[in-house]
C-alpha cells in the first residue's frame, strides 16, 4: 500500500499544480464577486433587504427549474424551514438515512420530532429505496385520517428526508413512489446537490420541498446560505413569511402573526451568490473534468472510485474512493493529511453518535461498510 499512497499524493499534487497545502474544497473566486460586493456595500443594503436576494434566489430558481426559491441564512435554517413547513411537529417521526451530515438530524430534532434511520446503498451513497420499502412494510400503515403511522410506536411518520450524499443523486424516483403511496412529504436534502440531475431533472426538484446550502466548501458559496426550493405557490409565500420573523407587511408597525424565524439571507451574501451562480456552469464542467481524471487513474489500481448513478448527471461536490478495510482507511487519511494533502472520511453515521443511538432503526450494514471505506480526497475547482 506504501506505493499507492506515494502515487495518490503525487497524483493530487500534479491535479492542483502544487507542492503547498491541499485543501478539500476550497471556495473559488474568479467571477464578479468584488464588483457586487463593492455594490451592495454602497447601496448601504447588506443586511436582509436587498436587490441581490431577490436576483439570487430568481437565479437559483431559474437553474433548477423550480418555481419558487428562497434564500436563508445556512442550509440546516433552510432544511429546519422546510420541515415546519410540511407540519413535522412534536413526537412526529421522520425517514432518514444514518450516512449523512448531522444538520439533517439535528433539523428533525429543531421540530421535536425523532429521526428514523433506514439503510442507503453503495451505488448512489444514499437512501436504499429497498430498504425504505422494507421499512414501511413492516411499521407503516395509512389510517382513516390518511396520515401514515408507526404500527409498533404509535407516532405518525410525517415525512421522508433522503440526502443526495457528495451530490449524487439517491434514487429518488423509487423513493417519491414509496412515500407517495404511505403519504409521507418527500423533503429533499439537496445540501451537496446543486448541479446534479436525475433523469435530467435537478435534485430537490422531487419532493415537496427541498434545501441546498450555500457553505464555503460547497460548490458555491456564499459564505454561509441556504435556499429552500418548491413548486408550491403558498408554501413558498409561507416560507418568506416565516424566515423573516412572521412579520406583517405595515408601513411602520412590528406585526408578527406567528412563530418566525430570522432566517433570512442578507443581501452581502447574496451577492457574493450572484456572482458564483454565473460561474455555476464552468464549475460543474471542471470538477465533472477532475472527478473524470481521478476516475481514469483509479481504473488502473484495486481501489474503486465513486463514480456517478445510473440515469443521474452528479456535480462532484465531493470525490471519493473506498478502501478495502477500516484500517486502510486510516492509513489512506493519515498519510495524505501527514503529507498535506487533506482528506477525510464520509460522516460518522448518525445512529453511532449519542445523540441519535436511540433512534429507532433498521439494518445498516451498507452504511458502516462504507464508512469504514470511503475516502474523501481533493475536489476544489482547478
Amino acid at each position: 500500500m506504501d506505493d499507492f499512497l506515494h502515487d495518490l499524493v503525487a497524483f493530487i499534487r500534479k491535479q492542483f499544480g502544487t507542492d503547498d497545502f491541499i485543501p478539500l474544497h476550497a471556495p473559488r473566486f474568479v467571477g464578479k464577486e468584488k464588483e457586487y460586493l463593492l455594490d451592495t456595500i454602497d447601496s448601504t443594503f447588506v443586511s436582509t433587504v436587498g436587490e441581490y436576494v431577490t436576483k439570487f434566489e430568481e437565479m437559483v430558481a431559474r437553474f433548477t427549474g423550480a418555481k419558487y426559491a428562497i434564500a436563508t441564512v445556512n442550509g440546516t435554517s433552510a432544511l429546519h424551514t422546510v420541515l415546519v413547513l410540511a407540519g413535522v411537529q412534536r413526537n412526529d417521526e421522520v425517514i432518514t438515512q444514518p450516512l449523512t451530515f448531522v444538520a439533517t438530524c439535528n433539523a428533525i430534532r429543531y421540530c421535536a420530532a425523532d429521526p428514523v434511520f433506514v439503510d442507503v446503498e453503495r451505488a448512489t451513497l444514499g437512501m436504499s429505496p429497498d430498504s425504505l420499502a422494507q421499512f414501511l412494510d413492516e411499521y407503516a400503515e395509512v389510517r382513516d385520517d390518511s396520515l401514515c403511522w408507526n404500527k409498533q410506536t404509535g407516532r405518525i411518520i410525517r415525512a421522508c428526508v433522503p440526502m443526495h450524499n457528495l451530490g449524487h443523486p439517491v434514487r429518488i424516483q423509487a423513493i417519491k413512489e414509496l412515500c407517495e403511496r404511505y403519504k409521507i412529504h418527500l423533503l429533499e436534502d439537496a445540501a451537496e446537490s446543486l448541479g446534479s440531475f436525475y433523469d435530467g431533472i435537478h435534485t430537490g426538484r422531487f419532493g415537496l420541498l427541498a434545501a441546498i446550502s450555500f457553505n464555503g466548501n460547497k460548490i458555491i458559496t456564499t459564505g454561509g446560505g441556504g435556499m429552500i426550493l418548491t413548486d408550491d405557490e403558498s408554501l413558498a409565500i409561507k416560507a418568506k413569511h416565516i424566515t423573516t420573523t412572521a412579520k406583517k407587511n405595515h408601513p411602520w408597525l412590528f406585526i408578527h402573526d406567528e412563530l418566525g424565524f430570522n432566517y433570512r439571507l442578507p443581501n452581502l451574501n447574496a451577492a457574493l451568490g450572484c456572482a458564483q451562480m454565473e460561474m455555476l456552469p464552468e464549475f460543474i464542467e471542471k470538477k465533472r473534468a477532475l472527478a473524470g481524471r481521478y476516475a481514469q487513474w483509479f481504473k488502473e489500481r484495486d481501489y474503486e472510485f465513486i463514480i456517478e448513478p445510473d440515469r443521474t448527471k452528479a456535480n462532484y461536490w465531493f470525490n471519493g474512493f473506498l478502501t478495502h478495510n477500516r484500517e486502510e482507511r486510516d492509513k489512506v487519511l493519515e498519510y495524505t493529511n501527514q503529507n498535506r494533502v487533506m482528506t477525510r472520511p464520509v460522516w460518522t453515521p448518525m445512529h453511532v453518535l449519542d445523540i441519535y443511538r436511540q433512534c429507532l432503526k433498521v439494518d445498516l450494514s451498507e452504511a458502516e461498510w462504507i464508512e469504514n471505506r470511503l475516502v474523501n480526497i481533493p475536489s476544489s475547482v482547478i
